[in-house]
């Protein structure tokens, strides 16, 4: 399972979709399922509504989780075209009936098109306001037995403190589930862990602005902090 989140659809930009930074990430797509890798996606909608956001600055928060939501189909809909167009079958799957515009989810269904090698990209986080789209990718990574949930962000792993921040942050290659709880170092949240230790899901958190990092990932090379 690969977690993308909106932001990594940006590029450079302040906000929106940058459809260089796309394309770059699904040459990489391309490339794990060319190796005979079955993946899936879940992607988030940072990039164009942050519901928990726009909850602190007033708006009801369940509205603005499900107006986060539809920012994730969207999201989702420009990468199944990226994907399509480079000859991988494709299927959305959203939380959220949108029966005009993808399917909508069933754990079944899903399930058979990625024995039939197509990649599914899960939209709509979980369907329901309150919990994020990492937690959606560590559900929809137990519901399809997945064996890894790759996170992919802005920064190479995880550190002992912002290294933005601070120069001296010292990074961290392999923790424990319990050790990223009991520090609450949110790289990812709190239920989304438990949910991946639950399930024996290891979590693999690595760069995706890094030139080819996903690539480096699938064959074992690379820099990534591992959580298991």
């Amino acid at each position: 399972m690969l977690k993308l989140s909106g932001e990594a659809l940006m590029g450079d930009k302040e906000f929106g979709i940058d459809l260089n930074t796309i394309n770059a990430i699904t040459d990489q797509i391309i490339y794990v399922i060319e190796k005979g890798i079955k993946l899936s996606i879940v992607v988030g909608g940072g990039n164009i509504f942050r519901g928990i956001s726009a909850s602190s600055a007033g708006m009801d928060r369940s509205s603005a989780d499900y107006t986060g939501m539809m920012a994730t189909v969207i999201n989702s809909l420009i990468l199944q075209n990226s994907i399509e167009q480079k000859g991988i079958d494709t299927r959305v799957q959203s939380a959220i009936k949108i029966e005009n515009v993808c399917e909508s989810y069933i754990r079944r269904k899903a399930i058979r098109h990625i024995e039939k090698n197509r990649i599914v990209i899960f939209a709509a986080g979980t369907g329901n306001p309150y919990f994020t789209t990492d937690t959606a990718a560590a559900l929809r990574a137990s519901e399809m037995k997945c064996d890894i949930l790759l996170k992919a962000t802005k920064v190479d792993g995880i550190y002992d403190s912002d290294p933005k921040k601070n120069k001296n942050a010292k990074k961290l290659y392999d923790l424990s589930y319990d050790y990223v709880i009991n520090n609450d170092l949110r790289v990812m949240d709190t239920a989304s862990i438990s949910l991946a230790r639950e399930n024996k899901i290891p979590v693999l958190v690595f760069s995706i602005k890094e030139s080819n990092s996903l690539k480096d990932i699938v064959n074992g090379e690379g820099n990534f902090t591992l959580i298991q």
